[in-house]
């Protein structure tokens, strides 16, 4: 486990500071409410003081005196209410205002995102930073804004007011305040890593449930319950501990300092009850009330701060992830001149490309192709053979480490990638559908389809006979990732989101891995009307599949092995009419 940074992350703090800048006025405003808070809280004791000064002094009442007090008191009491509710006002927009601009800022950050960054990274990861790291950030400065600002103006006004009144007996105020300071920072110090460490594992236990989640069936199937819950439970105790550590030792600020707050009540009140007893130092029984009132009101701070340390703490941790998520590099940028690919003429061609996952193990290398328009290119081997690989390299998911790929001519990293990839037109193994209807699900690509082109897509696809059976037809809303339909149904609409846009060339992985074999043959057929005058790359593992390809290319530890129809490979008795023959031999774990 990598080593926790001890104290404030000073850069995470700097950087809070400088995205509050967009704030400044609201900030400015909340301070001068939180100054006028403070100073009618603090004129409030010596408006007190007087008051008991009119009823001690020699056994006399200023009944009078006492009740335009009493009125002034009121006053400034019903003005400090207004004061700290408009700065409540104005502190929840500045939170919550910075906590919109994160989030949408992070979202953003993740259209930006390299492919590889989410390849890494677990789901759950991303979320939790997303969403409770930004949570438990937002508790933090919400609470800063509310206390911190007045809980300093507070200790600092009333300093001033005992300074000015009797400096003798602030003294004792000033002398003990360090003690109380060096407590909260030796205990704050100590504590950020603990926060940072608990903010870890909670995104470690977050990414554990999104696994077993999205996976519920997977590991029922291989009863993998019990495995689940003993490896939930030793997350879940880490976080108990990790939790119950950084509470326990944050906790120890606010007693620590409590302890240190009352020494300092009790030596102003042992110092001016002297005063008072002498009688001829002026000290007076309403000024030993106003001292007794500010050293309380000077102390509480103090505790209230050390709380606010607590949770500052959590935020600054929590914060520090989220900015590890928005600094992380972004995708390589367009180039300045890339040109806007309007309409592809169909040729690709792959010059003695290499590529690797991680550096210490190369995966592709001397891949060469020429592919002519409207061909169709089946990529046949065994699994981690590179098929996936050539795909993600042809939309551009991850660029080649040397070598060059073109389309109509062009090396596809002088192309923006977002018109490379409108020209392709992808059907995977995995579907994904949005959580909207069947309608905006098909015309993802092509919102702009009418209902007739729409239709006819679905009905291309075979899709339409369900679809019409659905509740709402074509506005059935479906849930996270198609709700309750099955795997092949889900497959069909997105097969039909593809015959809708219809690109100039086709990408089809695995595109009918889970539909049924008399279904697969009239899709196929459906697929040759699509394929036709288009160049198209089918990635399968059922060679059946492939039969038709006008070239298949058989690929093995990153190189293409064979080349050539579906006639002619078998005629070589090479690797591929190993690969085919086996299929029927019984030995499927070799090809796939």
């Amino acid at each position: 486990m990598k080593k926790q940074k001890k104290g404030f992350d000073k850069k995470t703090v700097m950087r809070i500071l400088h995205d509050l800048k967009h704030y400044r006025f609201a900030l400015i405003l909340s301070l001068l409410l939180a100054a006028g808070n403070v100073a009618l809280t603090l004129y409030i004791p010596l408006l007190t003081g007087d008051a008991i000064d009119l009823i001690v002094d020699r056994g006399n009442v200023d009944l009078s005196g006492v009740l335009r007090i009493a009125v002034m008191i009121g006053i400034c009491a019903l003005a400090s209410a207004l004061f700290q509710w408009l700065m409540s006002v104005i502190n929840n927009r500045i939170t919550y205002g910075m906590v919109k601009k994160l989030r949408r800022d992070a979202f953003e950050k993740l259209q930006k995102l390299p492919i590889s960054y989410h390849d890494s990274h677990a789901v759950g990861e991303t979320v939790s930073r997303m969403m409770t790291d930004v949570d438990q950030f937002t508790d933090g400065l919400l609470m800063g804004f509310a206390q911190f600002f007045t809980g300093i103006l507070t200790i600092l006004g009333t300093l001033v007011i005992m300074l000015v009144i009797r400096p003798d007996v602030a003294l004792v105020v000033i002398l003990v305040t360090p003690l109380s300071l060096f407590v909260a920072a030796f205990i704050a110090k100590r504590t950020y890593s603990m926060f940072r460490l608990q903010s870890e594992t909670r995104a470690e236990q977050t990414a554990m449930i999104d696994e077993y989640v999205g996976n519920h069936k997977v590991a029922v199937a291989f009863g993998r319950e019990d495995e689940a819950q003993k490896e939930f439970d030793g997350i879940n105790n880490r976080l108990g501990k990790c939790a119950l550590r950084a509470t326990f030792f944050s906790s120890l600020t606010n007693p620590s300092t409590r302890f240190v707050n009352n020494l300092v009540y009790a030596g102003v009140a042992l110092t001016g009850a002297m005063l008072c007893i002498g009688g001829s130092s002026g000290f007076t029984v309403g000024m030993l009330s106003v001292f007794l009132s500010y050293a309380n009101q000077y102390t509480k701070p103090f505790n209230e701060i050390s709380g606010v340390l607590t949770e500052l703490q959590n935020a600054i941790a929590c914060a520090a992830r989220l900015f590890e998520l928005m600094d992380a590099p972004d995708v390589t940028p367009d180039a300045p001149d890339a040109r806007v690919l309007e309409h592809a003429d169909g040729t690709v061609k792959l010059c003695d490309v290499a590529f690797s996952y991680t550096p210490d193990r190369e995966l592709i290398r001397d891949l060469n192709l020429d592919v002519a328009p409207g061909q169709r290119i089946a990529i046949v081997g065994p699994t981690g053979c590179g098929k996936t690989t050539v795909i993600n390299l042809l939309m551009r998911f991850y660029d080649v480490n040397s070598g060059k790929i073109e389309v109509s001519g062009t090396d596809i990293r002088d192309i923006t990638r977002s018109s490379l990839r409108s020209n392709w037109g992808m059907v995977l193994q995995d579907t994904w559908l949005r959580a909207a209807s069947v309608r905006e699900n098909i015309c993802m690509g092509k919102p702009d389809a009418t209902d007739e082109e729409m239709i006819a897509a679905a009905k291309a696809s075979h899709a339409h006979s369900f679809i019409k059976r659905l509740p709402q037809g074509y506005d059935t809303v479906l849930g996270e990732n198609g709700g309750s339909l099955s795997q092949g149904q889900k497959q069909l609409l997105c097969i039909a989101r593809v015959m809708l846009a219809l690109p100039p060339m086709l990408i089809l992985d695995e595109a009918t891995s889970s539909i049924d074999t008399r279904m697969e043959l009239k899709i196929q057929n459906a697929f040759a009307e699509m394929m036709r005058g288009r160049t198209s790359f089918i990635v399968a593992h059922r060679l059946s599949t492939v039969e038709t390809a006008d070239v298949i290319l058989v690929m093995k530890d990153g190189h293409i092995m064979e080349t050539g129809s579906h006639t002619e490979l078998l005629a070589k008795h090479g690797f591929y009419h190993h690969l085919y023959n086996s299929q029927f031999s019984g030995a499927l774990g070799e090809v796939d």
